[in-house]
């Protein structure tokens, strides 16, 4: 079932294009993630689909209702990035009077907020908000955009500012809302986020979608893969083994970076001409972020294009090696 459904949503303020002509589909049940730069129209997107703001143009549909709509925001969660609590409550008298607003019978409120709080694993319950820490009060700002029940939770940078366990919880814990059938869309600059949890993602940049699909097809059409070759003998090209330095080897090595298996082959070919021999071949894959900033900047060139080889060829760092 399609939850989302985008099509040529835009938004300006005056003269200023916030998000341009955005289209796309989030199905029920997975976890979509928006990811950009600040300023690349994120918040602006998700508080289109939230019916917090008009789109100027284009259409916001969510679960069959338009965006806004009253039913839709009575099956919707959303998290904003900064969620200013009522710092004289409690997280239980918090979550209590929200679930009010929504109509929770009040036997369902109290078991719903005990068992989130309890997930949560937020002990302190009727401390003040105002005396808690920043990952204490997001976790009970999750906690409100549940009081409900939603199908749909729309969470904009949620492990923003956090604590790397803080953070770490927040993700596994949105995974676990998708695994339960819920669909959740959230923004992120960061992309170890986005890759940990998404099903699929967008890239933003200046309002426009720059890229989509999941991190692997991502990968696949836009990031590049350099092999690390190191023979026994210097060739044309090579270099010296960077990692001599601090890796005691019994004979020296050189490395030559190339961008496929015939490059591969020829370095070998020429190595077997003077007398050495491949000792090691790795691969490395250009990481997400990179690819990320090169999209974001306009340098990531078409797969498998000409520039692209040469590009890969004289990368000599960067990526993640496997």
């Amino acid at each position: 079932m399609t939850m989302i459904r985008a099509e040529g949503l835009r938004k300006t303020y005056g003269d200023f294009p916030a998000v341009v002509g955005s289209d796309f589909a989030v199905e029920g049940g997975e976890i979509f993630g928006i990811v950009g730069p600040n300023g690349a129209g994120k918040t602006t997107t998700l508080k289109m689909l939230s019916g917090l703001v008009e789109p100027t143009d284009g259409v916001a549909e969510v679960a069959g209702y338009d965006a806004g709509d009253p039913e839709m925001r009575r099956n919707l969660g959303f998290l904003p990035e900064e969620s200013p609590l009522y710092e004289d409550m409690t997280p239980r008298s918090y979550l209590r009077f929200f679930a009010d607003l929504y109509d929770v019978p009040r036997s369902e409120a109290r078991e719903r907020t005990e068992r989130t709080l309890d997930r949560l694993e937020l002990e302190h319950r009727e401390r003040r908000l105002g005396d808690m820490s920043k990952g204490m009060k997001r976790k009970v700002a999750i906690a409100r955009s549940l009081v409900n029940d939603p199908d749909l939770l729309i969470y904009d940078e949620p492990a923003s500012g956090l604590d790397p366990l803080t953070t770490n919880y927040v993700l596994e814990f949105t995974r676990e809302l998708a695994d339960r059938g819920k669909t959740v869309v959230f923004s992120a600059h960061n992309l170890y986020h986005v890759e940990s949890v998404c099903d699929r993602i967008v890239i933003m940049n200046r309002g426009e979608i720059i890229a989509r699909g999941t991190v692997p097809e991502i990968r696949e059409e836009y990031g590049e893969t350099t092999y690390h070759v190191f023979t026994t003998v210097p060739v044309a090209g090579s270099e010296p083994d960077p990692s001599a330095g601090s890796v005691p080897a019994e004979t020296d090595r050189h490395r030559s970076v190339v961008p496929d298996m015939d490059a591969v082959e020829d370095v070998r070919e020429r190595a077997a001409a003077d007398g050495g021999e491949v000792v090691d071949i790795r691969t490395r894959e250009q990481s997400l972020e990179d690819i990320f900033l090169d999209l974001a900047s306009g340098a990531t060139p078409a797969a498998g294009s000409e520039r692209g080889r040469r590009r890969t060829a004289s990368s000599t760092d960067g990526g993640s090696e496997r």
